[in-house]
């Protein structure tokens, strides 16, 4: 069976391979149904640990802004073993190429890094329990018409894929079929990298997982899906050949009640509000300025009083976050006009986030501590300018971004090598030596230009 799906799309092509970001090279010469569990890994039913293989990435496993691993497959897992009562050892590779190695070593329990489940796979290790339904999308820049919407139409456009991914096998059955279709395999970008580019026109189009599709249009309203190019398929964990009994007990969490609740609340939280992302309304903007402004001009004034953190600045911040709404909250747990998580309320001693009053003090102090632990030698704008990606992304992972950019022969004090910095912490050719590994780098660099434009917009009503 396969679990509910994420998106609802109309199927045009029967496909076939992975969904995933990753490759079978070297599977194929493993026998079916060879027992390769390691005789050294205890079971988790024994041992209490239960070992997990993974990779980095938005769609399975990352550091937040706080440095807690969060993502959708570290949600499931967790959840998993603590209603069995293990603790989780958590093994994090580099590609979904290394974690199918893992697994035919027989050194892990389970592999859990968005895995599609292929017959391919079936014949090499144990299959575990199904939690997503996925498609294989075409995808490309909306301004960039007229956009290949039938098979027929994709020869002649320009496509980039990740390289040892099902998609050059997908893309090699549709020419099959319709001849005439091209594309270029990389090797050193992720397909959320070539995601990014596709949006900044640097390529034409790319092929990726409708799940990882979803999030990065929240980031990119300007990537556009141009055509489904599979069927659906399941995303799910796979084990070492010839573990059935932990397979068997995964597959019953999975199935029960309390594991279709942890689906569930993992979609909620990963997924379900990405449907309701705004593109930037100017005249949504201005008509809350007039509308929701005015109540809150004099407590984001007294907070620039006490921090010295802009008016504007905070009102734009703000309006980024809540769009000026004190009552807001997101499936992720942050709450209020400021949407403060309650660790950090805590830390700032807001004992209710949902008073506007307090939350824009204690938002205004966040924002300044930011500011403060960034070298005094920074010019401004890009002082603050980093100080508000800080705030979005948390501070561990600005700090690595700083030192890759110093690694690079760029100037981590300068904004603008910092907007060419910051997306390669969601890049596998850099981000497996920073300190604190994935983050999606691209946000901070959005979420800062959309506050700039914000601002613009709203400094007059401060003059």
């Amino acid at each position: 069976m396969y679990r509910r799906s994420l998106l609802i799309v109309p199927i045009l092509l029967a496909g076939c391979g992975e969904a995933e970001l990753g490759s079978e090279t070297g599977l194929e010469n493993e026998t079916e149904n060879q027992q390769v569990i390691s005789e050294e890994l205890a079971p988790p039913s024994e041992s209490g640990i239960l070992k997990v293989a993974t990779r980095n990435g938005s769609t399975t496993y990352y550091l937040d802004r706080h440095e807690n691993p969060i993502g959708p497959e570290h949600a499931l897992i967790s959840d998993y073993a603590a209603a069995r009562g293990w603790q989780v050892e958590w093994t994090m590779l580099d590609s979904t190429s290394d974690v199918l190695d893992a697994l035919a070593a027989g050194n892990t329990h389970l592999a859990a890094a968005g895995l599609t489940h292929l017959p391919s796979r079936d014949e090499q290790f144990t299959r575990g329990p199904a939690h997503t339904e996925i498609t294989e999308q075409l995808v490309c820049h909306r301004d960039a018409r007229p956009l290949p919407r039938k098979p027929d139409a994709i020869p002649g456009t320009g496509i980039v894929i990740t390289a040892d991914s099902s998609y050059a096998e997908t893309l090699r059955r549709l020419n099959e079929q319709y001849p005439g279709i091209e594309f270029t395999e990389d090797a050193e970008r992720t397909t959320e990298i070539l995601l990014s580019e596709v949006a900044e026109r640097d390529i034409e189009c790319t092929v990726a997982d409708s799940n990882i599709v979803q999030v990065m249009r929240r980031h990119f309203p300007h990537l556009e899906v141009a055509m489904p190019l599979t069927e659906g398929r399941n995303l799910g964990w796979y084990l070492p050949a010839g573990a059935d009994e932990l397979a068997s007990d995964a597959r019953e969490w999975m199935n029960s009640k309390e594991g279709d609740e942890a689906i569930g609340e993992m979609e909620h939280r990963y997924y379900a509000y990405i449907g309701e992302f705004d593109f930037v309304d100017l005249r949504a903007l201005n008509r809350r300025i007039d509308e929701r402004l005015p109540k809150f001009i004099d407590k984001f004034e007294e907070a620039e009083a006490k921090t010295g953190m802009p008016a504007d600045l905070l009102a734009a911040l703000a309006y980024q976050e809540s769009h000026w709404d004190p009552a807001a909250k997101s499936p992720t747990g942050v709450r209020g006009i400021m949407m403060l998580t309650q660790r950090t309320a805590e830390s700032l001693g807001v004992t209710n986030r949902l008073d506007p009053i307090a939350a824009i003090d204690g938002g205004a102090r966040y924002l300044a501590d930011r500011h403060r632990r960034l070298p005094e030698t920074i010019p401004e704008p890009d002082r603050t300018f980093l100080a508000l990606a800080s705030y979005n992304i948390g501070r561990g992972h600005l700090l690595d971004a700083r030192q890759l950019a110093r690694e690079l022969g760029k100037n981590p004090d300068s904004w603008e090598d910092m907007v060419q910095v910051l997306p390669l912490k969601a890049d596998k050719r850099y981000y497996p030596s920073t300190r604190y590994g994935y983050a999606r780098g691209y946000e901070p660099v959005h979420y800062v230009q959309r506050i700039r434009n914000y601002r613009d917009v709203i400094r007059p009503a401060f003059e």
